[in-house]
């Protein structure tokens, strides 16, 4: 879900100044976002960052992973990983801030706190105590976005690093992704969200980030060898095996359906220079992209 998608379904307007390449913020009320509608949330990645506080009854999923909470709890969303929550109260209630990565340029780096990690929980339990806390920050954020402030953005840049740092203090509900009986696919089902959510390519100018096994260990706070033995018991090949065979995938059907020319296809598959992404391509599928190309559209 987009920015602009969000704002459709849940407040059926768009902001104007809401242009991509610009910081966004803003703070909601889950049950003014509700408004009678359906109790849960569809299973979705969006491009956005959001932290929500929820009161009530919940079952909130990651990849695999399913929790019920009953009482408070702080989730913290990011744009690679999907999610899904839904309510188990007939009443919604808590508080929400969305925010993108560029509202925070120059301000700290949110993708090296543990919880903007995927291989990190991102629902943490709170007493009612830690609870009325949070809530005294998110009406800060009201008060503020609503004043006339000058500075009132880098007053809410302060407020949302003190949601994240209070949460770092708390005892998250389980414990990181490479730990427990079940890290073997977790790890599995988070590499493949990773892996996917770079596709498809959809404009020559777009590029995948994450290209090699140290890019996906990485991402998933894990030694890239820990990764690879995980993936080689869970689907029987290395990491490196599996990137290629998506990304060989993703090259036939540019070279199919697309009339980009192939350095703008190498380019959009991570490649630095087009013979690198020849190469790459005669390995992988026995011919060249040109050939592939000529031969598939006949």
């Amino acid at each position: 879900m987009t920015l602009e998608e969000f704002y459709r379904v849940k407040l059926n307007f768009v902001p104007e100044n809401l242009k991509k390449g610009l910081g966004h913020f803003n703070v909601f009320r889950v049950d003014d976002c509700m408004c009678g509608r359906k109790k849960s949330v569809p299973y979705s990645r969006k491009d956005y960052y959001k932290i929500t506080l929820l009161k009530g009854k919940y079952n909130i999923q990651y990849a695999d992973r399913t929790l019920e909470t009953s009482g408070n709890a702080l989730v913290f969303s990011n744009p690679m990983i999907p999610y899904t929550w839904e309510s188990l109260d007939d009443f919604q209630t808590g508080y929400f801030c969305i925010f993108t990565e560029e509202f925070f340029s120059q301000y700290g780096n949110l993708k090296e706190y543990p919880m903007f990690k995927p291989g990190f929980d991102k629902v943490f339990i709170l007493n009612n105590e830690q609870a009325a806390e949070v809530e005294k920050l998110y009406q800060r954020m009201f008060e503020e976005i609503n004043s006339g402030f000058e500075y009132k953005f880098d007053v809410i840049r302060g407020l949302v690093f003190n949601l994240i740092h209070d949460a770092l203090r708390m005892q998250p509900a389980h414990e990181a992704l490479n730990s427990g009986s079940n890290a073997t696919s977790r790890i599995t089902t988070m590499f493949a969200e990773l892996l996917e959510r770079q596709f498809p390519v959809e404009t020559s100018m777009q590029r995948i980030k994450l290209r090699s096994p140290i890019d996906f260990a990485e991402h998933l706070a894990v030694h890239v060898n820990h990764l690879n033995r995980s993936l080689k018991e869970t689907t029987g090949k290395t990491t490196s095996q599996l990137i290629t065979e998506r990304v060989t995938q993703e090259a036939r059907v540019l070279l199919r359906h697309t009339d980009w020319n192939i350095s703008e296809i190498g380019y959009s598959l991570g490649f630095e220079e087009s013979s690198h992404f020849v190469n790459f391509f005669r390995k992988n599928n026995g011919e060249s992209p040109k050939t592939y190309r000529d031969r598939a559209v006949v």
